[in-house]
Parts: C-alpha cells; structure tokens; sequence
C-alpha cells in the first residue's frame, strides 16, 4: 500500500502536470477572486479591487513553481522547459552560439586525439595474458634489456620470483614462397613465447618449448594474423607448407590470434620463428656470453610478489654471473619495468612529450573555457535589464542561473559531440597510416571507452567551468539599480574576473606560440644539422645477403660484384658499401681499450664506440670528410694488418686530441690491435639528438657482413637512377630482396617524431592564438560598447583621436602584456621537454623570443582593431540625443 500511495503521485507529476497546472491556474484564481469580492465590499471598484487583489498576491508564477515544487515536483519536466527556453534564447545569437561550439569542438576534440594517442602508447597495456604482471627485465643504468642467450637460460632457470621468463629478438629476413621474394620482419621467440603470454592459434599451432633442441632445431613458422590475409589471402591450407626464411626450409605450424601485433608497440612483425633459429636467419651466436643479442626478455611475477622482491632475486642470479663469467660481460644488475615504447628505447622521451602534449591540450581547453566564460559573463551583462525584469516578476536566482548553466550545457555537449566525432574520424585515418611502408610501424589509435569517457567528462567539465563564471554576477544584481542605471557602466580600475580569464588564456596562447616556434626553429636546425656526411645527389640500396643464402666466401665477392655493377650505370660518380649507415639503420657499440690496457674486462674500456664496417670509397660516396689520413683499399683484408678511420670524438677520448691519434694502435675486446690510419669528422650517429659520439670505421674485408647497403652517389633524377640500380641487381641475383631508396628516407624514421611535434605544436599554436583574438576581441569590444556615452563625451570637448584609442583600450592592451609576458616565462620552462625530442629545440634562441613577441603583438593588433575603428567611429551628437 505504501509504495502504491507513492507511485500515484509521482505517475501524476510526471506525466499529468498538464492537469496539474490547470489545477493549480484554477486556485490561484479562486484566491484572488476571493480577496477582489473582500475589497468591492469595502467600497472599491470592481477594477481596482482586481488589481488591487493581484498586487496583494504576488507573483503568481513564482507562487505555481513553488506549489508545484512542494507537490514534488518534475525533474524531467522542469529540464525541458529549460532545454525549450535554452534553445529559444541561443536561436537570437547564432554567431555567439555557433562560436561556442567550434570552439569546445576545437579543444574537446584535439584533448580526445592527443589521449587517445596516449592511451594506446602509455597507458593501455600490451593485449595479452595479465599485462599487470608483465615486466622488461632492464639494466640497471641502460634503457635496453639485451641479453646473451647464455645469460636468459640463467635468468630463465635459476629465478624464485616468476611464473615464466621470455626472451625475443628483432631482424629481418628474405621470405620466399615460391613467387615474388620479399623482406619480412621477424620475432625469434623463445620457446615458451606465445604460452607464457597466454596466446591461442586462429589456425593450426604455436611452437613451445619441448620443441627446441638446440641451435637451428626447430625450423618452424608462424604467421601473423594480418600477414596471413595480406601475403596468403587467408588460405586456410597454409598449415603444414614449406617456405623458405633466408634460402633455409621452414614449416609454416599455424596462424596467431586476430588481435596479437606483437610486444613491440606499433612494431608489428610478420612472422615468429624460434629463437634457437636466429643463428640460422642472424648469425648470432647462442653459445656466447659475452654477446648482447636477444633484444627483450620479459617476465611474468608470480602473484604476490612485488616488483623490487623480483629485481633483488635477478640481481643474486647477477651477481652469481659476474662471480663465475668476470670477463664476458662486466655488471649484470636489473630493475623490472612495464612494456614500453621499443623497450624503453623511446619510452621516456615519448612519454615526456607526450605527458607535456596532454598538459598543453589541457591548456587549450582551459583557454576555451576561459573564453567562453568571458563571453558568458559579458551575455549575462548585456542581458542585465531581461534578468532584472523576470527578477521583478518573480522569478527566482536559482531558477535563472539554472537557464544559464542549461544554454552553458547545451554549448558543451553539441561541441563535445561535434569534436568527439571528428576525433574519432582522424584516429581511425591515424590507424590506418602506415608513414613508412618498409617498416612494420601500424599507428593502433582507435578510440576506446576511456577515450569517449574522457570526451564525455570534458564536455560536461567545460558546460560547468564556463557556464558558472556569471555566478556571482547574477546572485549579487539588483533589479532597481540595473533599471535605473540602464546599460552604461562605469570603467573599474580593479581586475575582474573576466579580465583574469583573459591574461589566463593570453598566458596559455604564449606558451602555445613559445613551442610551436621553438619546435619548428629546432626542426629547421635539424634539417641543417652537419651530420657527417651528405644527403645530396645519394642513393641507397638496402638488403642483406643472408636473405638469398649468401655465407662464407660468397659474400665479399657479392659485395664487389654489386659495386661494380653500381659504378657501372650512367651519371654514377661512386659506389661504395657499408653494412649500416649513420642516422639509418642504426649502429653496434662496442668497448675499445688502449694499447696499454692489459686487462680487457668491460671496466677498463677506454670507451664504447659506434662501429661501421664499410669498403674502399666509402667516405667519398657518403660526403664524409677526412680531415687526415687515407681511406681503405681492397687490400685491407683479412691477411692485413687491422686499421681503422675514427672520428675526432674517439681520437679526443682516446688518444687526448686528433693530433696526437694518426699511427697509433687500440685495442678490441678479443684484444686484436687495431692502428688508426684517418680521422672522420664527427657526426651523428644513433639519433639527432644524441651528444659527440666515438665512432670507428672498419674495412669490412676485415669485419665481413652480409648486412649489404650500397651507398651511390650521382647525377640526374633520383627516379631514373634507382629504376637503373634495381635492374642492375636484378641481374646479378633474381631472389636477392632490394629496397632502392634516397639517403634521407632512413632519416625519415629519426625525423617522424621530431615532426610530429611540430606539427602538433604548430597546430595546438594556432588553436590557442585564435582563441585569444577572439578573446581579447570579445573583451575591447565589451569594453568600448560599454563606455561609448564617455567616449562620445571626451570627443565632443575635443579629444584627439589617439587619446580616443588610448582610453578605449588601454586596459585591454595592459591585459595582453601581462598575460603575454606571463605565458613567454611560461613558455621557456615548458619547452625545455621538446629537446628530446626535437633537435637543437632551445627556447634561448633570440629569434625565437623576437618570434614570440611579434606573434602575439599581432594577435593584440588584430583582434583590437576593429573595437579601436568603432571607437574612432563614435559620432557625440546621436549618443547625447539618445540618453
């Protein structure tokens, strides 16, 4: 019964106010008719006693709501009166409602994109078995987590602290199905891979670990989802058949799962082979020690055990190896980390700019809020009499505030939606980018339920944040002194809160507009960089002669073989060969010691030293300058003596100065001694970024690889060029994989980031600086309709016109200096994050100050020129006549 008495009335408030209403009409009636016949017997006329009856009642609006509200009420009802009413007042501001919602569409949508790009780089954890227990066994005071296969076995074996220990490495290899060889990109899985990650087959099986039964014994393949549909077009008969990886046989066992990419983000391989087959595809040894080759191992801890009681037991298994091994591969401390970017590789510099990318995206909403809520609180000023009206008749604070912050919501949910949907439309275009086709990079950026939380809770922040800045305005009117004053207002020396709004959002446009033109001054420095060599008038032509089963003898007379055929082709002026490249594929490090070092452990290196093996003319071929010396011949072979070209760092360190270092001799590891015969300008290396590094060059008839890159330099159009070297190869070895590229595509991976940065500064720049015209627009504007009586006033006794333009924005101009010097300060400290990731990027760079401070003395002249014309515009006579 009782819940019955309940349901009745509210059933009827909800969906019975009509009956309600004419009820509730119907009394208030009777009650006034009632106090009218009161009054007529008194001795009044019918009228005045009606009216009289009315005055002594009150306001009968304001009577109803309350009546209705001690009935109940009706949440439902009372939203869609204020919805109705919402739409009605922002249909007579079509320019203000339109500027509220591409400006929240703006900022809403760029926090969505640059979060969703977070949340799958950072926060979102690798998709597989139980991520939370997922960690990269890491050095101590190394970002990597390389091991030598020995030293995983250990890892592997003697821990107490996890369930199962994994180890992988990265390579490429030459894939021939019978058709079209090609390079594919492979994880060398150990044995227990895709169990311990928890991985089930969409086809056939996985290898484990009873498979393996030493190096090169398990020549088995598994393909991965999206390389099945893209190489076999999903042939379900795959299972079983034999390819071959590098001229060698493999059994193709099955097909991953749909959504496994691999534990690389946004690396995602081709296929998984064994580890025990690397030696097969790499070369690498699983017998060394000494050798840090196997680029990951991972670990799942056991439950309950925390991550420090994890690095303490490797670092007992660390110290046992050091103890027994002391001379393969020095200290062997470990700390556990979560999966990241490569490794860790690029996680802290990605995660800093990333971290400061959200903080600015940030910044723009807050500029957007700050904007809005300027604009809101100059409406509800403008509207001072309307509210002053529905004051007087009744109506209550709360009820108006609650009009307002409805128009606020309506704004914020139509321009969170709009940004939303065109956030979604550029991750899915993000997702489907592929910026480097020869590299297995996939941008998975596709929003999920965070990302439409996070826009969805931005949306209604932002409705709050802006829509409550006329709060206090509202609550602290009077409709007498709005009446009688009418729309004039006296100029206030204080600072209000819109103006604090607004050196806020200048503040955040200065920061803004400080790294973007720091991020593109450190490009430009990036494209200009000396990097040690050319990249002018270079072609490149990239493979590795394992990948068409290359061995032995059979290689350097390949190799000689390829850069006769290049020096061959017309418009050629050198051919030369290296097996890698400066800023491209990357380079090994190794420990060098001096001559008079006995004692060769890792401890008493000298220094570790990037290491290039390249042949006779190659400093010709690349632009790299010998500043003394000669280069290497082809009688620098293995019956020769070792030389070696350094550069300037490695003669500094190693022998004091480059003076003294011509002649002299270094040692290995394998302490052969090597004599240094030319010095090398320095250059960069590894990443643009990165400080004076030692670098050697070696005669690769000295250090053979069948790592193959064919460095050619000369005239004519690069496309005609690389059409002439891919057939030239093509005769030599039909099945020998070729990518033909121009030098400075390597360089394009190095550079992607830095450009990224750019262009999301630059783009996040302009956003901020449009958002503070409109602003400082909004606010001279306000201020010059605000004081037009004054400034027809000061005209008509006579003011010039630049005390004219001085009055009217003088406080508007002292508000862009404020905040722009504010958000330059500002600006210095929040770009020191972007020198890790682009280049040369510094903020004490003159032209970038002198850059700053004429953008936004440009933003201040544009948006105040209009509001200074219609100041200058003011005519005296029409003002007077019409107060």
């Amino acid at each position: 019964m009782g819940l019955k008495s309940w349901l009745i009335p509210a059933w009827n408030r909800i969906f019975r106010r009509n009956e309600l209403a004419a009820d509730m009409q119907e009394e208030l009636h009777a009650h006034i008719a009632l106090r009218a016949a009161d009054l007529e017997r008194s001795g009044m006329s019918r009228a005045e006693a009606e009216r009289r009856a009315r005055i002594e009642f009150g306001a009968r609006e304001r009577i109803k709501e309350e009546s209705y509200a001690a009935l109940g009420g009706n949440f439902a009802g009372t939203l869609a009166r204020d919805v109705v009413y919402a739409v009605r007042v922002l249909r007579k501001s079509p320019g203000f409602l339109v500027a509220g919602v591409v400006t929240l569409a703006l900022a809403i949508g760029a926090n969505a994109v640059v979060f969703s790009v977070m949340n799958a780089f950072v926060i979102q954890p690798l998709n597989v078995a139980r991520p939370g227990s997922l960690y990269t066994l890491q050095h101590g005071s190394d970002p990597g987590s390389q091991q030598s296969y020995p030293d995983y076995v250990d890892l592997r074996d003697r821990n107490h602290t996890f369930d199962s220990v994994l180890a992988y490495n990265a390579l490429q290899a030459g894939l021939d199905t019978g058709q079209n060889p090609t390079s594919v990109w492979v994880i060398a899985g150990s044995g227990n891979y895709f169990d311990a990650l928890g991985l089930k087959p969409t086809l056939g099986r996985f290898f484990h670990a009873e498979d393996e039964h030493g190096p090169n014994s398990a020549p088995y393949v598994v393909l991965t989802y999206s390389f099945w549909h893209t190489r076999f077009q999903g042939d379900r008969g795959v299972v079983g058949r034999v390819v071959r990886l590098n001229g060698h046989p493999f059994t193709i066992l099955g097909v991953g799962p749909e959504d496994y990419h691999g534990t690389l983000l946004f690396f995602n391989p081709d296929v998984i082979v064994p580890l025990v087959e690397d030696p097969l595809l790499a070369g690498d040894d699983l017998n060394v020690r000494g050798t840090r080759w196997i680029f990951e191992v991972m670990g799942y801890l056991k439950p309950g055990v925390t991550p420090s009681q994890g690095a303490a037991d490797l670092n007992s298994i660390g110290a046992y190896l050091e103890k027994t091994y002391p001379k393969d591969d020095g200290k062997r401390t470990f700390v556990l980390t979560r999966p990241s970017l490569y490794g860790d590789y690029l996680g802290k510099p990605v995660k800093a700019f990333m971290a400061g990318l959200m903080l600015l995206t940030g910044l723009i909403l807050l500029a957007a809020c700050a904007n809005l809520g300027s604009l809101f609180a100059a409406r509800a000023a403008d509207r001072s009499k309307e509210v002053a009206l529905r004051l007087a008749l009744g109506s209550t604070r709360r009820r108006i505030l609650r009009g307002l912050l409805t128009e606020a919501m309506m704004i914020s949910v139509a321009g969170g939606t709009i940004g939303l949907l065109g956030s979604v439309a550029l991750l899915r275009a993000l997702s489907a980018w592929r910026p480097f086709p020869e590299w297995p990079i996939h941008l998975a950026v596709n929003p999920d339920a965070k990302v439409y939380a996070v826009a969805v809770g931005l949306a209604l922040l932002s409705g709050l944040l802006f829509g409550a800045v006329p709060v206090r305005q509202v609550l602290h009117s009077s409709p007498y002194e709005v009446v009688k004053a009418g729309t004039g207002t006296k100029a206030g020396k204080r600072i209000n809160a819109r103006e604090i709004l607004l050196v806020v959002q200048i503040a955040i446009c200065g920061v803004l507009v400080t790294s973007s033109l720091v991020a593109v001054r450190g490009l430009v420095r990036s494209l200009h960089a000396p990097f040690g060599f050319e990249v002018k008038n270079t072609m490149l032509a990239v493979t590795d002669l394992s990948m068409a089963g290359y061995g032995g003898e059979r290689v350097p007379a390949m190799q000689k073989r390829m850069i006769e055929a290049m020096q061959a082709l017309p418009g050629v002026e050198t051919a030369a060969l290296a097996d890698s490249l400066p800023l491209g594929t990357g380079s090994n490090e190794v420990n060098v010691y001096k001559d008079t070092t006995a004692d060769l452990r890792p401890s008493n290196a000298a220094a570790e030293v990037a290491i290039f093996n390249v042949s006779p003319k190659y400093f010709r071929a690349s632009g790299t300058e010998l500043l003394a010396g000669r280069e290497f011949t082809w009688d620098d072979n293995g019956k020769s003596p070792q030389v070696a070209v350094v550069n300037v760092e490695f003669a500094r360190m190693l022998f004091g100065s480059s003076a003294n270092a011509m002649g002299h001799i270094f040692k290995r590891s394998d302490g052969t001694r090597i004599e240094v015969v030319g010095i090398a300008v320095d250059g960069k290396y590894d990443s643009l970024t990165e400080d004076p590094k030692p670098a050697m060059f070696l005669p690769i008839l000295q250090s053979p690889s069948t790592s193959s890159i064919l460095v050619v330099k000369g005239k004519g159009g690069a496309e005609t060029l690389a059409s002439a070297m891919r057939s030239a190869l093509k005769e030599l070895d039909p099945g020998l994989p070729v990518l033909v590229e121009q030098r400075d595509k390597p360089m394009a991976v190095m550079m992607f980031g830095p450009k990224m940065a750019t262009v999301s500064l630059g783009v996040l720049g302009l956003m901020g600086a449009m958002l503070s015209i409109t602003g400082i627009f909004g606010m001279a504007a306000y201020t010059v309709s605000k004081r037009l009586r004054e400034l027809g006033i000061r005209m008509a006794l006579g003011a010039r016109r630049a005390e004219i333009v001085r009055t009217a924005l003088e406080r508007a101009v002292r508000l862009l200096a404020l905040g722009s010097a504010s958000g330059l300060a500002l600006g210095l400290v929040a770009t020191r994050v972007l020198s890790y990731v682009v280049y040369q990027a510094t903020p004490r760079d003159p032209l970038v100050l002198a850059g700053v401070v004429a953008a936004l003395a440009l933003l201040g002249l544009v948006a105040t020129w209009i509001p200074a014309q219609r100041a200058l515009s003011v005519d005296p006579m029409q003002l007077l006549r019409e107060e």
